[in-house]
């Protein structure tokens, strides 16, 4: 059948009949309608309806083309959400609904969905990794395959990224942990971690570890040295390795003890030495800057210097009056131990010299001077000579 407007010909019948039969002579304002709805639908505009009159052929048309603008614009509204809840809202899992049509209706809605896919899960699955090393797991890798095939382009040198990512993140923390359980935990100085493979900034970072750890084994040792050669009695060695922030102060405070304590060995050898060899009563040590148990062990040295100082000069003062001949001195400084025993001693003794001169010369005035004979001196406690 052929539709023939208004202002065109009728073709003759090639019977000379006129007209043909199947053919219908349509006003042009019935089909203005249908020609404007069109040029709409192939400028993209899916919103214009036709109103079909009657129930004719141009009808069944009208409806038809309000179908497939009806599925054009289920496809791009579909498009448009898909693509907001997507891009915009972040909801990976939406996709198209099905169309009401079939075909190549159908082909399409599958298409954008695979195309989703295909862009989607992979990002979904470098999320899931990155994820995971946020959390401390790198164990997570991504999954260079979909469905049992290969990712290609982009989606590929993405996932491979994120996994040498993880790969370095995976050396780096294990070579990290192993240095610091060897050195903080092992107390083994001198680890270093390995840089192979690594490289940019986790490379940097590793030689920054590593160069830590140097200066840390470099300042213990240093300082290691020292104490050791204290805890052996060598007092002439000094901290000197490079050290800052608390580390300086830890080789300040081992250098000051070093140096407190030579000053202390120094004192109490030259009061010993003067003490005890030299015979220089009266010497006491003299330590500055000391502390805490140094001043105390050096309040010590010199009480203890002190006592014998004052002990001795009193035994000798009473020797040397008995040398004198004067036997009226008595040792009188409190003194305890072996030092009593001697007090006692010398006491003692004087005492019984004194006792021996006083009956001595008892006797010797009885007999030489009053002329008594017979006198005989008696002195009680006396032995030997």
């Amino acid at each position: 059948m052929e539709l023939i407007t208004a202002g065109q010909s009728p073709h003759p019948d090639p019977a000379g009949h006129g007209s043909s039969p199947d053919r219908h002579w349509l006003p042009e304002s019935d089909l203005r309608p249908l020609l404007v709805g069109l040029a709409g639908l192939r400028d993209g505009d899916f919103r214009t309806r036709l109103a079909p009159r009657g129930d004719g052929l141009l009808a069944e048309i009208m409806t038809l083309f309000n179908q497939v603008a009806d599925r054009n614009r289920h496809l791009a509204d579909e498009l448009v959400r898909v693509r907001r809840e997507v891009a915009r809202q972040g909801h990976l899992d939406e996709r198209l609904t099905a169309s009401p049509g079939t075909g190549g209706w159908v082909t399409c809605v599958e298409s954008a969905n695979s195309l989703i896919d295909a862009l989607v899960i992979p990002m979904a699955n470098a999320a899931r990794v990155l994820d995971a090393v946020a959390d401390g797991d790198l164990s997570q890798r991504v999954d260079l395959e979909e469905n049992n095939r290969p990712l290609r382009g982009g989606l590929r040198r993405t996932g491979k990224a994120v996994n040498r990512m993880v790969d370095q993140l995976a050396l780096f923390t294990g070579e990290v942990t192993r240095v610091a359980r060897e050195v903080g935990t092992e107390g083994r100085l001198g680890g270093r971690a390995k840089a192979q493979g690594m490289s940019g900034s986790w490379r940097d970072v590793t030689e920054a570890v590593n160069t830590m750890a140097a200066r840390l084994t470099a300042q213990v040792r240093d300082i290691a040295v020292v104490t050791t050669a204290v805890a052996r009695g060598d007092l002439t060695r000094q901290v000197t390795v490079e050290a800052t922030g608390e580390l300086l102060e830890l080789k300040l405070t081992v250098n000051t003890m070093v140096d407190q304590l030579s000053a202390f060995a120094d004192e109490v050898t030259r009061v010993a030495r003067e003490v005890g060899t030299e015979g220089r009563l009266g010497g006491q040590a003299q330590v500055r800057g000391v502390s805490g148990v140094w001043k105390d062990l050096t309040d010590n040295v010199n009480f203890m210097a002190s006592n014998l100082t004052t002990q001795v000069r009193d035994i000798a003062q009473v020797a040397t009056a008995v040398a004198k001949g004067d036997l009226g001195r008595k040792i009188t400084v409190e003194v305890k131990g072996e030092i009593l025993q001697l007090k006692d001693t010398i006491n003692t003794m004087v005492d019984q010299l004194s006792a021996f001169a006083d009956e001595v010369t008892r006797v010797a005035r009885e007999v030489g001077t009053e002329g008594q004979l017979g006198g005989r001196a008696e002195v009680k406690g006396v032995s030997g000579t």
